[in-house]
């Protein structure tokens, strides 16, 4: 069987994971649309744009021809931002054959639809949504880059596929776990960048450690609240995708979405957020997605409702902060029904 492997793609994200997939594979096809980045990558191992100051390992190939790069992979990692990734899986329709794994690692929803990327990838390739694993948990690219530990979670409901992509992934530096809740990895990943953008908003106003803690605490109640709804283990939310993912994306400074949202804290729009990132924020497109999705469930977020709010209808980020401290008292432990808990646990 072919050692190669191919990424889709070429964000620091994708990058990443492909580094670690060359320590482990003979050839890793990284592919891109931009024909400047795919000479960089291949004339110098470097992507500066995404990942400055590194250098890639020369097994690395970058291309923008999407034939070159799929045929004869045994897998396809697919990292194309939320909105790009119809469109990707669209592109890899005609290249992709049913024996190579298809691996997925973007969290966010497809913004129009609220479907999972899963659904969107599946749609496109034709295939069940079960044969697309998810690649999960706390990952920061510029990390993973150095070499320095990481651990991530694989998830679909079908066994072999979750064991060859904890395969292909693991070495001593990058543990991989599995995981048969696909549903759960994949919205606890998404959502979690709500959450994020919500601490560095508290950051940015100054709030300190405290509002922070319950923020996350919170935050991380309504994320395994939505979940169960849509039908996720809520034991998952206590893993790698959910606290572990969560803490990390809402503290570090590698996190885009907590930059995003310190900025916007310390009082500059929107826009300008957006154009000094220079990279897509998921948690702005996803906390549209999930204000619809907890709309149409009639489940209650308030932490995303009042990010949401801030985001697209300029409520300041003090009276969002001065919203949810003034909601209704209530019990620490709600909503998760017995009968689901018992559903899990049966």
């Amino acid at each position: 069987m072919s050692d190669k492997v191919t990424v889709l793609v070429a964000g620091s994200w994708g990058t990443a994971l492909a580094s670690v997939l060359a320590a482990n594979h003979s050839e890793v096809y990284l592919w891109t649309r931009n024909s400047n980045q795919a000479a960089e990558i291949n004339a110098t191992h470097t992507n500066n744009q995404y990942l400055p100051g590194i250098t890639l390992p020369a097994n690395i190939i970058g291309t923008t021809d999407m034939e070159a790069a799929v045929s004869g992979s045994k897998a396809v990692v697919i990292v194309a931002p939320s909105s790009a990734m119809r469109q990707v899986a669209r592109s890899l329709k005609p290249f992709w054959k049913k024996d190579m794994l298809c691996v997925h690692a973007t969290k966010g929803f497809e913004t129009e639809s609220m479907k999972r990327m899963s659904t969107v990838i599946s749609e496109e390739l034709g295939c069940t949504e079960a044969q697309v694993v998810v690649l999960s948990g706390p990952s920061h690219a510029e990390e993973v880059v150095r070499l320095c530990p990481t651990t991530v979670v694989v998830a679909s409901p079908e066994d072999k596929l979750a064991a060859a992509a904890q395969e292909l992934f693991i070495n001593n530096d990058f543990r991989v776990y599995t995981n048969r809740d696909q549903v759960g990895v994949e919205l606890a990943g998404a959502l979690k960048n709500i959450i994020a953008l919500g601490a560095g908003l508290s950051d940015g106003l100054g709030y300190g450690d405290n509002a922070k803690a319950a923020l996350l605490t919170r935050g991380l109640a309504e994320i395994s609240r939505v979940g169960v709804e849509l039908g996720a283990n809520p034991l998952t939310f206590s893993g790698l995708a959910g606290i572990g993912d969560l803490v990390v994306t809402a503290t570090s400074k590698h996190s885009r979405n907590w930059r995003a949202g310190s900025m916007l804290g310390q009082g500059k729009p929107l826009p300008e957020v957006l154009e000094s990132m220079g990279m897509v924020v998921e948690g702005i497109r996803t906390t549209e997605a999930a204000y619809a999705i907890s709309v149409k469930l009639g489940v209650q977020m308030p932490i995303t409702d009042q990010i949401y709010h801030v985001l697209f209808k300029g409520r300041t980020p003090r009276n969002a902060v001065e919203a949810l401290m003034g909601r209704d008292r209530k019990t620490e432990m709600e909503s998760i029904s017995q009968e689901t808990w018992e559903q899990w646990h049966s």
